[in-house]
Order: C-alpha cells, then sequence, then structure tokens
C-alpha cells in the first residue's frame, strides 16, 4: 500500500460523477464509480459482483480471502449529494495531502481505503472472508443496504467506513420522517363568515412543535449520543393573497436515541395536531445504532487504532439495519471536511492509517 496508489484510486473515483439520481435527477447514480472500482479489483485479482437493484442503481461486492472463517463486512457507499454548489466538484484534485471534490470525504476516499485492506489482506493468503460493499443509495433511503441486509448471506461482522476523523464510533441517532396536513375551508378573502384558514391553524402545530423541541434538548443526554430533537422541515399551503387556504401541509423530522421507537414518535406528533383539524402520519423512519462495547468487532477496531475511547456520530448510517438485523457494526473513518459542503477534502495520511486499521481488525475477526 501507498499514498500514491490511495490518492489515485480516490481521484478516480471522485472523477466518476455518481450523484444519486433521487436527490438530483440529473444524477448519474453508481454506475460510473461501480465500474471503477470493478475494474480495480479485476486487476487486483479480486472478485467483484454487481447487483442491479433498480435501473442505474446497484451494489458493488468486491471479495477477499480464502472463505474459510467468518465473514467481515467492510461498508460503504458510491452515490453522493450533488456538486452544483462547487466550483469543481468532480475535478478529484490531489493537493496539500489532500483529494479534493465532491464524495472525497463521504466517501470514496474510505471506499478505497477498504479496497486496499482488502487486497492487501488476500493477496497475503487470509483465510477468512473480508467483503468490501459498496451500497447503493444510502444518501436517500438505503436502497442498497436493505438488499445486503435481506439476502441470505450475512457478515459475522460489519466495519462502516463512514468519516469519523478516526473515532471509534459504536452508536448514532435514528430518525423519523412526519407529516401534518392540516384543513382548512377555501373563501374569498373577503368572506370571513365563510372560510377558514389552514395556516393560521398550522401555526398551532409549529408553537408546540418549538415547545416540543425544547422539551427534548433539555433532557437527559445519552452518553455517547446527546439528546434527542425535532425540527420543521418543510411547509406549504395557500393559492393566492384573496383567498382562504384549505390546507397547509408541515412536514417535519424527528432525530432518535436507543430505546425511543415509531409508535411513540407517531404518538409525539399526533400530539402535536390535538383540537386541530388534521391528520399526521410517519412518511419514513430508520433505526438509531448502539453496539455493544463488548462485542468482538468493537474490540477488534480498538486494538487495530490502538485506542480505548469510544464515541458516537451525529449523522445517520446503513450501519444501523444491520445492527437491527444482529449483526454487530462499528463505525470508523479517515479525517477530512466538507460532507455535503462546498469545499470537501479527505486527508490522505488518514486514508493509509485507516486502510492499516481495517486490516488489522480484519485479521483479527477471522
Amino acid at each position: 500500500m501507498s499514498a500514491t496508489e490511495l490518492a489515485e484510486l480516490t481521484a478516480t473515483l471522485v472523477r466518476a460523477e455518481s450523484v444519486n439520481p433521487s436527490l438530483d435527477s440529473a444524477g448519474s447514480g453508481e454506475v460510473p464509480a461501480v465500474r471503477v472500482v470493478a475494474e480495480w479489483a479485476e486487476a487486483q485479482g479480486l472478485r467483484a459482483d454487481v447487483e442491479e437493484l433498480a435501473p442505474g442503481r446497484v451494489n458493488v461486492l468486491v471479495h477477499g480471502g480464502r472463505g474459510r472463517g467468518r465473514t467481515t463486512m467492510l461498508l460503504g457507499h458510491l452515490d453522493t449529494v450533488g456538486g452544483a454548489a462547487m466550483a469543481e466538484p468532480f475535478d478529484g484534485t490531489v493537493r496539500d495531502g489532500c483529494v479534493r471534490g465532491r464524495g472525497a470525504y463521504d466517501m470514496k476516499g474510505a471506499v478505497a481505503a477498504a479496497l486496499v485492506a482488502a487486497r492487501d489482506v488476500d493477496h497475503e493468503g487470509f483465510d477468512g472472508s473480508v467483503v468490501v460493499a459498496c451500497a447503493a443509495d444510502e444518501e436517500y433511503a438505503s436502497l442498497g443496504a436493505e438488499h445486503l441486509v435481506a439476502r441470505g448471506s450475512r457478515p459475522d461482522h460489519v466495519i462502516v467506513c463512514e468519516p469519523t476523523d478516526e473515532q471509534l464510533c459504536i452508536a448514532h441517532r435514528g430518525f423519523a420522517g412526519f407529516e401534518i396536513d392540516v384543513r382548512g375551508r377555501a373563501a374569498h378573502g373577503s368572506r370571513p363568515d365563510l372560510g377558514v384558514d389552514a395556516i393560521a391553524a398550522a401555526g398551532v402545530v409549529l408553537m408546540r412543535l418549538a415547545e416540543l423541541s425544547h422539551e427534548l434538548l433539555a433532557r437527559d443526554p445519552h452518553p455517547l449520543l446527546g439528546t434527542p430533537s425535532v425540527h420543521a422541515s418543510l411547509i406549504s399551503g395557500g393559492q393566492e393573497f384573496s383567498s382562504y387556504p384549505d390546507r397547509c401541509v408541515l412536514q417535519g423530522e424527528r432525530r432518535t436515541l436507543p430505546g425511543e421507537t415509531d409508535d411513540l414518535i407517531a404518538a409525539e406528533v399526533a400530539a402535536l395536531a390535538a383540537g386541530v383539524d388534521a391528520t399526521t402520519r410517519l412518511v419514513f423512519s430508520r433505526p438509531p445504532l448502539e453496539t455493544d462495547p463488548a462485542a468482538e468487532v468493537v474490540q477488534a477496531v480498538a486494538r487495530a487504532a490502538d485506542t480505548t475511547s469510544l464515541a458516537g456520530v451525529p449523522f445517520w448510517t446503513d450501519g444501523a439495519l444491520f445492527g437491527a438485523a444482529g449483526i454487530p457494526a462499528v463505525i470508523f473513518g479517515p479525517r477530512g471536511a466538507g460532507a455535503h459542503a462546498a469545499e470537501e477534502w479527505v486527508e490522505l495520511d488518514s486514508l493509509a492509517r485507516c486502510a492499516a486499521v481495517y486490516a488489522d481488525a480484519v485479521r483479527l475477526l477471522v
């Protein structure tokens, strides 16, 4: 393994535009970056399996080892958010010890580190199995990870390679998206005797949401994750100045802690609309992650990274789907900055350290 190899592979992946088309209709999806991974794997003597889940949406799994022991999955993704805010989002420039561009930090650099780690343990005759899984659609609905969890052959351990600035993380919050549809009555603006203002009625809901937010943030924090939270995300209603709006739709998000269920969140959302002519529903939810510190994968990564410190991350990862299925998952990834931002980069020295940690952890988990 060399810094040059990691720089070239990461830069090549960044140049392969793979914006998630569910976020930006002009995005190409995973296919261009999957081609890079598959061609690199073939050149290294590794097997790459490409799984098409929907038109243009694909997983790629790169396999190493002799398959005589347990399987460790190094989990990542190749889809990215859009790069409209960036001057040159897909140039993959290598400068000042960093690779720059959309996806460098989140998380093509870590994918490159995982691939190099898998190649290195494979070439030394590793008896166990290591799989680098690049799951489709992580930035939107986790179509790829859902498929990996549902398949018959599943890993024994998962190391999520999302960027953590080289902290070993064993927990993150979940989330639930909700919708509150407030009803009014349409009428001419000159007829308050006939009209019912749905937008004004939604103001009651928003005030209660603000109160709930303050209450959640004041709770005793989880030792790794802090407090739960809630916020309004989108609101729409009305048709013109001169009419009473007959509908106002509010969408929001509730970030959840381990132990908080969909039923609990649905009841909270319903309480926001109590006494208001409205319907409420959960649109989408994902579970939190909390892995036992004594789990073998936690201990293996801790030893490989020479750390005893355990942390949580503020963002959600596909690892939660594996954790919910009973497969222990931890998160460990490189230093850098700019995920979803106007400037994004990943540190090459950190990628080299991560590749070494992944390889050593895989060896310990044989």
